[in-house]
C-alpha cells in the first residue's frame, strides 16, 4: 500500500513541501471551478488500494476549501482508495465547538459528521481550537502540536532569557504551560472575559510578570484585539516591551495587521498552516511535522511521539 498525496487550492506549497519530506510526489488533481461557481474535482492518478493523504487546511474562503476537501475523499473513496486520511492543519469551523446560545447549530460536530460520511478514515490536525473536538469522531484524530516548533525558534533567537511564558487565557493554558516547561519558564495567564462571538476584554493578570519579557502563545490570531488589549494588561502589570507573540494560524482578519503592530511587540511568530500573502511576519514550517505523522500513521508507529 503506497503513501499518494493530494492536494486541493488552500495551500498547495505546503503540500508539496510535506511531498518533498516524505520523498513522494504530490498526486495529480483537477480542482476548479464550473461556469456557475461549482466545485469541480477529478483525481489525475489511479488510487485503488492506495493509502491516499488529502492536505488541505479549510482556511478562508472557508466553505470552499471544506468543499474541495470532501469532494477530494468522495472521489477517492469512489476510486477505491484502502484508506482516506484528511490532513487538515487549520481546521476551520473549531471555534464553534459548543452552542453559546439557543438555537445555535454546533458547527464544528457538522463537519466532523460530514468528514465521516465521505468516507475519509483518519483526520490529522494541528492546534485544534478546542481539544474536545477529537471527540466529536468516530474515526482516530491524531491531533499535533506547534509547541516544539516555537520552542526551538525562541532557544535559538535567545528569548527565553528572563522570560516568561503567557497563555491568552484558560483555553491555551495547557499548551503554555508545555511551552514553558519544555523552555524551563514561568507561567502567568491572562484572564479573559468574552462579551459576545467577537467582543474580549483582559480583566487583569495571572501571576508575576514585572520585569520579564512575556512569550505570549496562542491558536489562532484572527482580528488581533485580544493580543492588542492582552499586551496593554502585560505593560500595565509591569512587563518588559519586546514581546513575543506567537500563533499557530494567522487567520488575520479586519484590523489583525494593525492590532500586532503595537510598539511593544517585538516579533510575531506564525506556523503554515495557513498561506500568508503579506509578509512582516516569522513564520515557521509545519512540513515536517506533518511529514513525520503521516509517515508514522502509514507504518502504524505512534503519533504520540510527536507531540
Amino acid at each position: 500500500m503506497e503513501i499518494r498525496l493530494f492536494t486541493g487550492n488552500a495551500h498547495p506549497d505546503l503540500a508539496r513541501r510535506v511531498a518533498e519530506a516524505l520523498g513522494v510526489p504530490l498526486g495529480q488533481a483537477l480542482v476548479d471551478r464550473f461556469p456557475d461557481g461549482e466545485v469541480r474535482v477529478r483525481l489525475l492518478e489511479s488510487v485503488r488500494g492506495d493509502d491516499v493523504y488529502l492536505v488541505q487546511p479549510t482556511s478562508p474562503p472557508v466553505n470552499d476549501h471544506l468543499m474541495e476537501l470532501l469532494l477530494l475523499a468522495d472521489a477517492a473513496r469512489r476510486s477505491s482508495a484502502a484508506r482516506i486520511n484528511a490532513v487538515i492543519p487549520y481546521f476551520g469551523y473549531a471555534r464553534q465547538d459548543k452552542q453559546t446560545q439557543g438555537r445555535e447549530p454546533v458547527s464544528a460536530k457538522l463537519v466532523a459528521s460530514l468528514l465521516e460520511r465521505v468516507g475519509v478514515h483518519r483526520v490529522i490536525a494541528i492546534d485544534l481550537h478546542a481539544p474536545q473536538i477529537q471527540g466529536f469522531f468516530d474515526i482516530p484524530v491524531d491531533h499535533l502540536s506547534a509547541v516544539r516548533l516555537f520552542a526551538r525558534y525562541l532557544k535559538e533567537k535567545g528569548y527565553t532569557e528572563n522570560a516568561v511564558v503567557v497563555s491568552p487565557d484558560a483555553g491555551r493554558a495547557e499548551e503554555a504551560r508545555r511551552l514553558a516547561e519544555r523552555l524551563g519558564l514561568p507561567l502567568a495567564m491572562l484572564a479573559k472575559r468574552r462579551h459576545g462571538p467577537r467582543e474580549t476584554s483582559v480583566t487583569y493578570v495571572i501571576g508575576d510578570v514585572e520585569g520579564k519579557r512575556p512569550l505570549l502563545i496562542d491558536d489562532i490570531v484572527s482580528t488581533g484585539g485580544t493580543i492588542r488589549r492582552g499586551v496593554e494588561a502585560l505593560l500595565a502589570a509591569g512587563a518588559l516591551p519586546g514581546i513575543v507573540v506567537m500563533a499557530t494560524h494567522a487567520v488575520l482578519v479586519g484590523e489583525a495587521r494593525g492590532n500586532l503592530a503595537h510598539p511593544a511587540i517585538g516579533e510575531v511568530v506564525f506556523t503554515d498552516t495557513i498561506p500568508l500573502r503579506d509578509g512582516g511576519y516569522t513564520v515557521l514550517s509545519t512540513a515536517e511535522l506533518l511529514a513525520q505523522a503521516i509517515r508514522h500513521v502509514h507504518t502504524n508507529q505512534s503519533v504520540s511521539a510527536l507531540i
